[in-house]
């Protein structure tokens, strides 16, 4: 799937929405302290969700234990790509010679 960058892909679509007018007058003083409008926001908003491949906050009352359980997944995805990279037992390195290359006693 090619990357897409909201800031430099065509603007060919629209999106409307309907929201408490006091709601986007507060929003929109927030958003212009930080130098964006309200569109900006959106659009990094929308940016940061194809960058991360969902919400890019947690939306949970137990948000450690999901930020637990999401970087369980992350660490596990990431060692299964390590073990699948390796070709041979060559390039496997044991664990005390990777305790002696970081520095650490076992």
């Amino acid at each position: 799937m090619p990357e897409l960058n909201v800031a430099t892909a065509p603007k060919n679509g629209t999106f409307q929405m309907r929201v408490n007018s006091e709601i986007k007058e507060r929003v929109e003083r927030i958003y212009a302290e930080c130098g964006m409008t309200l569109t900006d926001a959106i659009n990094t908003f929308l940016q940061q969700s194809i960058n991360v491949g969902g919400l890019p906050f947690l939306v949970t009352q137990h948000s450690s234990q999901a930020l637990r359980q999401q970087a369980i997944t992350m660490l596990m995805q990431e060692l299964k790509k390590g073990e699948d990279s390796a070709k041979s037992e060559d390039d496997w390195i044991s664990e005390e010679d990777l305790a002696a290359e970081l520095g650490v006693e076992l």
